[in-house]
C-alpha cells in the first residue's frame, strides 16, 4: 500500500501571535487572517513486508531506520523529532518507510512544520484504519508540535494547512472557528510579491518572549496586541469589500507595531529588504511568521509585483517566491 498526502503553507497577513493560547484569550474579537500557498509539504508512506521502520526527510537529508518494536522509543528520538513524535502517536502495527518534502524554504516563516504535521498526521491516520476523525487532526498537531518546540504553538497555521484557500480564524472561550473568506484570490496574486530572506527566522524564541512578557502582565505588549487584534478585523473587512486600499493601509500601519513586539522581530537584511521594496511599487510590507529572518509579503502597487520582484532579486542570498494561491488544504490519496 502506498499513501500520499500534502498540505499547503500560508502568508499570514494580519493577526499573527494572537493565535497562541493563552494570549487570545486576553483579547476578545481575537483573530487572524490567512491564505494558503502552494508550496507544500508532502509525506509518502509505503507498506513493507517486514517489520522495518524507515524514516526519511528528503528536504532536509536526513534519514534512519528503527523497527516496530522500536516505535515505543521514538517519543525521545531527537533525529527528525518531528516525524518520530507522530509515528509514536499513531504506532503503527505494519513496516513502513515515511518520506517526506517541503517545497518551501526551511525556516520561511511560511508555517511549513505545521503544514509537514497535517501532512503526516493525514497520511499515518488513513495507515492505521482512519482511527481519528478530521476534526480531531488540529489538536493532534498542535499538541505534538508542542512537545518538539518547547513553547506554546499557535493555531492558525494548522487550519490553513487542513483547509487551504483564504480564512479567518476566530479564537474564543468556548473554541476556534474557521471562517472562509471569499475574496478576489486572482488580486491577491497579482498584488502580492513574497521573498525568503535567507535568513531563517526564530519563531520559538520570539513567540516564547512575547508569551511571556504578556503572561508577566506588561502593558505595552498587552497594547500592542490589542492592535494585533484590530488590525485582523480590519483585513478581513477590507478583503471581504474588495476594498484594496484599505488591505494596503491596515498591513502598513501594522508593520511597524510588529517590530515592537520583540528585539529582533527584523534585521538589518530585512529592513533593508522592505526599504527597496517600498521605493519600487512596493506599498507596504508583512514580516511572515515570528520575525527574525524568514519571508516577507508585499503588497504592491498594482502592476508593479514585478518591479518589487526584480530590485529583490539583486539582493545576496535572497529568493523571490513563485507561488500561487491554494484552494486545497490537505490531501490523502491511497493506493
Amino acid at each position: 500500500m502506498i499513501i500520499e498526502s500534502s498540505a499547503p503553507t500560508r502568508v499570514d497577513l494580519a493577526g499573527g501571535t494572537i493565535d497562541i493560547w493563552p494570549l487570545y484569550l486576553f483579547h476578545p474579537g481575537a483573530s487572524t487572517v490567512n491564505f494558503a500557498l502552494n508550496l507544500r509539504a508532502s509525506c509518502r508512506i509505503e507498506t513493507r513486508d517486514d517489520e522495518r521502520v524507515i524514516l526519511e526527510s528528503r528536504d532536509r537529508k536526513v534519514s534512519f531506520e528503527t523497527n516496530l518494536a522500536g516505535i515505543k522509543d521514538l517519543i525521545r528520538e531527537e533525529r527528525l523529532e518531528l516525524i518520530s513524535k507522530l509515528v509514536h502517536f499513531f504506532k503503527p502495527t505494519v513496516g513502513f518507510n515515511l518520506l517526506t518534502n517541503s517545497e518551501a524554504p526551511a525556516g520561511a516563516g511560511l508555517a511549513g512544520s505545521s503544514a509537514l504535521n497535517i501532512a503526516i498526521i493525514g497520511a499515518l491516520n488513513r495507515l492505521v484504519g482512519n482511527r481519528y476523525n478530521e476534526r480531531k487532526f488540529i489538536t493532534i498537531a498542535a499538541n505534538v508540535e508542542t512537545t518538539v518546540i518547547r513553547v506554546p504553538a499557535g493555531f492558525q497555521d494548522y487550519y490553513s494547512a487542513l483547509h487551504g484557500g483564504t480564512s479567518c480564524i476566530h479564537f474564543r472561550a468556548d473554541g476556534v472557528e474557521r471562517e472562509p473568506l471569499q475574496v478576489d484570490e486572482e488580486m491577491l496574486e497579482r498584488r502580492i510579491a513574497i521573498c525568503y530572506t535567507g535568513e531563517p527566522r526564530l519563531s520559538g524564541i520570539n513567540n516564547w518572549e512575547v508569551t511571556k512578557k504578556h503572561i508577566d502582565g506588561d502593558q505595552q505588549l498587552f497594547n500592542l496586541f490589542e492592535g494585533i487584534r484590530d488590525s485582523a478585523i480590519e483585513m478581513r473587512a477590507a478583503l471581504l469589500a474588495n476594498d484594496w486600499r484599505q488591505v494596503s493601509a491596515t498591513m502598513r500601519a501594522a508593520y511597524p507595531n510588529r517590530k515592537r513586539l520583540a528585539p529582533g522581530w527584523t534585521t538589518p537584511q530585512m529592513d533593508l529588504l522592505v526599504e527597496k521594496a517600498l521605493s519600487n511599487g512596493a506599498e507596504a510590507a508583512k514580516v511572515c511568521g515570528a520575525g527574525g529572518g524568514g519571508c516577507i509579503a508585499f503588497f504592491c502597487a498594482e502592476g508593479r509585483r514585478q518591479d518589487v520582484e526584480r530590485v529583490l532579486e539583486e539582493e545576496k542570498d535572497v529568493e523571490v517566491l513563485d507561488w500561487k494561491l491554494s484552494r486545497d488544504g490537505l490531501i490523502v490519496n491511497e493506493n
